[in-house]
């Protein structure tokens, strides 16, 4: 047992009114001792549960990502040929469970156009127990789950899309995943994830949300971490996919603007209708690749909508309607086929 990681733990869950914040030094102190188990099983469970029940503060979820930039593997971009900003999406590690994620498509989507993506995830995970994007990447033939750091490098450099995969880049993250199902709740580390970027430079930074708390949580811990570059996403299932059935409420935060808030409405784009259920991963891989065939398929409208909206974002683009058109011109002439096609080429020779 810890008795220094114990006190830490006594602050946290003291209860309503006796419990207090830890700074962010703390909470990178607790969570370096719960990924390199100085903590005992009972004392982290604990933990996680206290901090869920407190909720956690800017400055410790600051602490937090702190911890991760020290113990994880990361990506670089410095030798990219791109000189668009790279991406990083920050999804629910769980995965999903009730709307077909059209993420895998429109990474292919910027990627062809020449904006690096890269994407950070673990295996099928509690509490959800979604379908994981690592697992759709395999069925669409990129498997990302067997290569090093360094063999993840380099297919970032050739296509521009890169995977952190948690078990093989993350391990003491990673083990720490079994507490969600025997907790049975999502941890403090579920939100972390979400504002995470698992890149060595600076990034324009895409996080999904559920509730308006989280996502103010969100845009105070990047200030506290310097991150000026982001856009915030109330997301299908807490992910980064615009809904086509709802109006898509996004914050947008940049170098030069700061804060702007964005409401999208998919019916003034003749892009509304409803969100595609996810039947079966076999019907999942399906609608993706009748998508890349260029095929009307029920998921097309939410292709275009994210597609468009996110190379605007990107600066592909000098409007949002001129981003749908774009990738309505990539689907006809097979770009975004081309770069999976390429993505399957590169992983395949790398393994």
């Amino acid at each position: 047992m810890s008795d220094e990681f114990r006190e830490l733990l006594k602050k946290i869950g003291s209860g309503t009114h006796t419990s207090k914040n830890l700074t962010r030094e703390e909470a990178a102190k607790a969570t370096r001792m719960m990924l390199e188990e100085i903590a005992t099983p009972a004392q982290i469970g604990a933990f996680m549960i206290a901090h869920r029940i407190k909720r956690p503060t800017p400055d410790e979820l600051a602490g937090i990502l702190d911890t991760y930039d020290d113990l994880g593997q990361k990506l670089s971009v410095a030798n990219i040929p791109s000189k668009k900003k790279p991406v990083v999406f920050g999804l629910p590690y769980d995965g999903r469970s009730r709307t077909v994620p059209v993420t895998p498509i429109t990474t292919l989507i910027l990627a062809a156009a020449d904006v690096p993506v890269i994407l950070h995830g673990g295996d099928c995970m509690p509490t959800k127990y979604g379908v994981p994007l690592v697992n759709i990447w395999q069925q669409l033939g990129v498997d990302f789950t067997t290569f090093s750091i360094s063999q993840t490098q380099a297919v970032l450099e050739q296509t521009g899309v890169g995977f952190v995969y948690l078990p093989k880049h993350f391990p003491l993250a990673d083990r720490l995943i079994p507490y969600r199902e025997q907790i049975g709740k999502r941890p403090t580390f579920a939100t972390a994830e979400l504002v995470w970027s698992p890149v060595k430079e600076k990034i324009a930074l895409i996080s999904g949300f559920v509730h308006p708390p989280t996502e103010e949580r969100f845009i105070s811990t990047f200030k506290l971490r310097g991150i000026t570059n982001y856009t915030t996403v109330k997301g299908l299932e807490g992910s980064c996919d615009l809904s086509c059935n709802r109006t898509a409420i996004i914050g947008m935060g940049d170098d030069k603007t700061g804060f702007t808030r964005l409401l999208i409405h998919p019916e003034e784009y003749s892009l509304n209708g409803k969100d595609l259920a996810l039947e079966s991963t076999i019907k999942l891989i399906e609608t993706l690749q009748a998508v890349l065939q260029g095929k009307n398929t029920p998921l097309m409208s939410a292709v275009i909508l994210n597609g468009g909206f996110y190379l605007w974002r990107s600066g592909i683009c000098s409007n949002i309607e001129a981003g749908f058109t774009l990738v309505e011109e990539m689907i006809d002439r097979g770009a975004i086929r081309d770069k999976l096609k390429q993505l399957q080429n590169v992983t395949l020779s790398i393994n």
